[in-house]
């Protein structure tokens, strides 16, 4: 079959290499698929840009995938429309991710598509698309939803691939890397290049408002992800890694063990991660430093312990406090994510946020406090439904979260108009701090600058 597999454009000015798609992209190739990517994102082509596309260029199906947010839902409506109006509509218009994976009717039903895959696509998509081809029955395969006349159908889920080094690496190729790897992420140097990476699916935990709906963690082996950095360096000249998954570190012990793979391969290179302080104590902190690590990404949430259970973080004001200073001790940059209008917070579990995120400011990255959203799919949105806050899912996208920094729902004791003149506060004074350090930094170079006739000096740059 010849498969046209679109990458949306979020706005951005570089884009994160849209890794789903490229995983897909290596299974339907090997299955012996012809598979082209559109690349909205690269270009900023408008919709009609797609319809018009189509109308040149004939394909048997077309594959479009978002994660869960207002954005993306508005996205993927406008490319839905640009798809029905082409003269050469391919046969199958498929969605998966996030998005469409907890209630796929609804999807269906919005975008005219013909079929949804839902949660981890790789085995599902093998089935399917060897279906589509041979014109076989789709009731059987695990891990969809499609149109059957007027009805929609929603086949069991597919159970999980445990073994993921066995799925093949993102098909690369298919992709411009010279703009992927132009990605910007903390303490990167103008000259380096970046790429994101898995080591693993999944999560260890279980945050009431996380919307993965995939169960448990499945870990690569540390030597497969040392052979796909050394193939990103030999053909990318990748000199840092982003790795995209849930959390790196999963426990102390696969922390360490990944790390020093990296010193035995002699990797050389710069990388960051998404982190848990349960686990960031000093011995765990330093091999990760001595392996290339600068940035560690911590999902706090709240610096209040009632909202921290609340939220089923399962972590303390105590550990975020000694992991952070570990972490920073360390010498390696903590990122710092907070979130506000939970069940149990106040405006004093936002003032002592708000604190803790000035005293550990390290000028890394701006962060503001943003709100809570109950994505469906998760606990948080569940409970908001059966609380009255939201309706059902058409609620949830067609009026409630109409921007991930404005309230989808209300979960605290304050009301609306206090809860926005809170936040409003709150997120004025962390960036009067961030660009009043900045300031003050810029001075200081410039002082040294004259003062000392540094030579090395290349100029005043917005970074």
């Amino acid at each position: 079959m010849r498969i046209l597999l679109v990458v949306y454009d979020n706005d951005s000015y570089i884009h994160w290499f849209p890794q789903g798609l490229a995983y897909l992209a290596a299974v339907l190739r090997q299955e012996g698929h012809d598979v082209e990517i559109y690349n909205q994102d690269v270009h900023h082509y408008p919709d009609e840009h797609l319809t018009a596309f189509l109308d040149r260029n004939q394909f048997d199906a077309i594959g479009v995938g978002i994660i869960a947010g207002y954005y993306q839902y508005k996205k993927l409506l406008g490319i839905s429309r640009a798809i029905g109006k082409s003269r050469q509509r391919p046969g199958h218009f498929i969605l998966g991710g996030h998005g469409p994976s907890p209630e796929p009717e609804f999807f269906l039903n919005q975008t005219q598509a013909d079929i949804v895959v839902m949660g981890e696509g790789e085995e599902t998509a093998k089935e399917l698309f060897d279906a589509l081809a041979n014109h076989g029955p789709l009731e059987a395969i695990k891990g969809i939803a499609y149109r059957d006349g007027q009805e929609v159908r929603t086949n069991p889920r597919r159970e999980l691939i445990q073994d993921i080094d066995n799925i093949p690496w993102p098909a690369y190729d298919l992709f411009p890397m010279e703009y992927y790897r132009l990605l910007r992420m903390p303490h990167c140097s103008h000259s380096d290049f970046v790429m994101p990476l898995l080591s693993g699916r999944g999560c260890t935990f279980t945050c009431n408002f996380c919307y993965r709906m995939d169960k448990g963690f499945r870990p690569r082996t540390a030597q497969a992800i040392v052979q796909e950095i050394q193939y990103l360096k030999k053909e990318f000249n990748i000199s840092y890694i982003a790795f995209s998954d849930e959390l790196l570190m999963s426990s102390k012990s696969r922390t360490i063990e990944i790390c020093e793979a990296f010193l035995k391969a002699d990797l050389n290179i710069k990388w960051d991660c998404n982190g848990r302080l349960n686990y960031a104590t000093p011995e765990v902190l330093s091999v990760m430093k001595k392996a290339g690590c600068v940035f560690i990404n911590y999902g706090i949430e709240a610096f209040d312990n009632e909202v921290l259970k609340n939220m089923q973080k399962a972590l303390t004001i105590n550990q975020i406090n000694k992991g952070i200073e570990a972490t920073l001790t360390a010498g390696v940059s903590p990122g710092l994510n907070m979130l506000f209008g939970h069940i149990g917070d106040t405006r004093e579990s936002l003032a002592a946020a708000v604190e803790f995120l000035i005293k550990h400011d390290d000028g890394a990255q701006m962060r503001t406090i943003r709100p809570v959203t109950p994505y469906p799919g998760s606990p948080l949105y569940a409970h908001a439904v059966k609380k009255g806050l939201i309706k059902d899912i058409r609620d949830f996208y067609e009026n409630k979260h109409l921007n991930s920094d404005l309230f989808a729902a209300n979960f605290t004791n304050l009301s609306e108009e206090q809860l926005y003149s809170e936040l409003t506060n709150a997120n004025i004074r962390l960036m009067e701090n961030y660009f009043e350090n900045k300031k003050r930094l810029m001075v200081s170079q410039t002082r040294h600058l004259y003062e000392t006739r540094d030579a090395s000096f290349r100029g005043f740059r917005q970074a």
